[in-house]
């Protein structure tokens, strides 16, 4: 079976680009929110193997939407994906529990490389 991913993301955009990188990688993409009470709500039903979390969105953000998913699912593993580069968020990011953290603009080969690590054989 292929790894799942869900892709949380309030532009379209993102949310194309980051699914055409993963659907390349070999991933399946179960699922995709535009906010983070979706994201919360779509983790729940959708239990996936990695979630790209944007942090700037309308609703709930993603640092209060990553503290939802990892005290539901402390295993979880998120991947912060942000134009917002500011050391106090990434730190808290990362005290929350997200494995990691990529800066938009990104390029391909930064989460071809996310893919590739957080993959996992079924």
């Amino acid at each position: 079976m292929k790894n799942k991913l869900l892709i949380v993301d309030d532009a379209l955009i993102m949310r194309m680009r980051i699914r055409e990188i993963a659907l390349q990688a070999g991933w399946e993409v179960v699922g995709e929110a535009t906010n983070g009470a979706q994201a919360v709500e779509l983790y729940r039903e959708l239990r996936p193997d990695l979630v790209t979390l944007d942090i700037v969105m309308p609703q709930m953000d993603g640092v209060e939407a990553l503290r939802k998913i990892r005290e539901e699912e402390p295993q979880a593993r998120v991947c912060m994906v942000s134009a917002v580069n500011q050391k106090e968020k990434l730190a808290e990011c990362i005290k929350l529990g997200a494995i990691d953290f990529i800066v938009k603009p990104f390029e391909k080969a930064q989460l071809e490389s996310l893919f590739t690590k957080q993959g996992r054989p079924r």
